[in-house]
């Protein structure tokens, strides 16, 4: 049989040179591919969790980092960034002037401790502190978040009377709620802090708002009055304190001045008796003349007689230039 061969075919040099530029930008394509998926972004306020052929490998921080393309994966989770979930209600816009949604009373209708009815309505605010706890102990983490939280609104709730879930235990509920939850979460370890628990809106039932306002009503003119009292208890108490205190101490001054008078008084006496002791006779007549010195000049005109009435003095001029007596 006869040798046959193809003829050899001749590739025109242009067209082997154009191949070979193909297979370069082919393969420099395949290589710039490669880098873009080799290379992933984190932003500020997230941190990337790889998983490696489906196991947990590292955990990256923000800035650029580099992966293994096809055989690693990578979540990212706003670990900085503070979300929220809402209850008895939703926000449809958030703008200047938001909307929101209410009717979910499933969740906002508790029962209080008193066996009355409420509507509570509130936000969770939380933060991712743990990604690998987040994505990995915890089977659907933002669910079971919810669940806990209701659960546990509803048993603070139920401690407490209608009046204070609507009035004065507000700030107190927050509080115990918050603690509740944060306990819950280290024991679940599903990777969440809660920052805050605020109550929106709480409200009676629409079937008993009207009777619930005019308690409300009688309860706030309850206290407008015993404010007014108060005021004029402290406005007349401390006055009648102050009148008591300076008739005290006006009495006391008397009694201090009389007392001083009377021991000024009684040393006088004393002087005076001492002198009198000394020479009885002479110290008579020296207070006689001393009193008469007082008396006579407050007397005006003076007519002397003697102890019969006969013998009757010359009316004397005492007067003074002033018209005053002598």
């Amino acid at each position: 049989m006869a040798d046959q061969s193809f003829p050899e075919m001749n590739v025109p040099p242009g067209l082997e040179k154009f191949q070979k530029n193909i297979k370069a930008i082919i393969a420099g394509v395949l290589a710039l591919l490669l880098i873009f998926m080799s290379v992933v972004t984190i932003n500020p306020e997230e941190k990337g969790v790889v998983l490696q052929l489906g196991k947990y490998n590292r955990t990256l921080d923000p800035g650029l980092n580099f992966v293994l393309p096809f055989v690693d994966k990578v979540y990212k989770i706003p670990v900085e960034r503070q979300l929220k979930q809402e209850f008895g209600y939703r926000t449809t816009r958030a703008d200047v002037r938001s909307t929101y949604q209410g009717g979910f009373d499933e969740e906002s209708l508790m029962l209080s401790g008193d066996l009355n009815m409420a509507e509570v309505e509130w936000v969770v605010q939380y933060r991712i502190s743990d990604p690998y706890q987040y994505l990995f102990r915890v089977r659907n983490p933002d669910k079971t978040l919810r669940d806990m939280s209701e659960s546990t609104m509803r048993q603070v709730v139920g401690n407490r009377t209608v009046d204070e879930v609507l009035t004065v235990g507000r700030v107190e509920i927050e509080t115990k709620v918050v603690e509740l939850l944060q306990a819950l979460c280290y024991e679940y370890e599903n990777g969440i802090r809660i920052d805050q628990v605020v109550l929106q809106d709480v409200n009676p039932p629409d079937q008993v708002k009207p009777s619930f306002n005019a308690v409300n009503e009688a309860q706030q003119e309850r206290e407008r009055l015993i404010n007014e009292a108060k005021a004029e208890f402290n406005k007349v108490i401390p006055n009648a304190r102050g009148e008591a205190k300076r008739t005290i101490q006006s009495a006391e001054g008397y009694a201090i001045a009389r007392v001083n008078e009377a021991q000024g008084e009684v040393a006088a006496f004393n002087e005076l008796y001492s002198e009198y002791v000394k020479a009885p006779q002479i110290t008579k007549k020296r207070i006689y003349l001393e009193t008469m010195k007082n008396v006579l000049p407050k007397l005006g005109d003076k007519i002397i007689v003697d102890e019969t009435g006969q013998g009757v003095l010359p009316l004397l001029q005492m007067k003074t230039r002033n018209g005053g007596t002598q």
